[in-house]
């Protein structure tokens, strides 16, 4: 995987990440599960380590309600059909924000951190069997699912950082 998850912060931002983490961390721990919190950490981190850090203004709780929303997007977290999930309209009650401020900063989140379903930097380790879309990868203008080649090219496109694991 490309990306080295840290929880570290710069000590200008450790009081704004104690801030954020301590309502995502009670919002995962009630309503979702320690990996998705675990993600948030990282999501929050990464953002307190930007220059600058898109954190330093406005509420933790939007932050919050934001990072939450990206990760859920990325996992697919608002779908009934996984086993972890939450109507979208609850996660903005929670949090007590308007629905297009919840979406604006999981955009603006999103941007800033890359993250997108293809990327399994920001899929859940448990989510990658069944989100496909990790697997795809442009073979010479050709899509395809990297599993179905010889495992010496899943071996050499791992080296490269662009699936998660060798499956076996």
């Amino acid at each position: 995987m490309k990306q080295n998850k840290s929880e570290n912060v710069p000590k200008i931002m450790e009081d704004k990440y104690l801030e954020i983490i301590n309502l995502t961390d009670t919002f995962c721990n009630e309503k979702l599960n320690e990996e998705y919190a675990q993600f948030t950490r990282y999501a929050i981190a990464a953002l307190c380590r930007k220059r600058p850090s898109p954190l330093s203004k406005g509420k933790a709780k939007t932050w919050a309600c934001g990072v939450i929303h990206a990760i859920g997007t990325v996992n697919f977290l608002f779908d009934k059909s996984q086993e972890v999930h939450i109507g979208v309209s609850e996660l903005y009650v929670n949090f007590d924000i308007a629905k297009s401020t919840g979406q604006s900063k999981s955009k603006i989140i999103r941007g800033l951190l890359k993250m997108h379903p293809t990327d399994s930097d920001w899929v859940l380790p448990s989510k990658y069997e069944d989100n496909p879309m990790i697997w795809m990868l442009s073979v010479n203008g050709l899509i395809m699912d990297i599993r179905d080649l010889p495992i010496e090219v899943q071996e050499e496109v791992f080296e490269r950082g662009l699936i998660p694991y060798v499956p076996v």
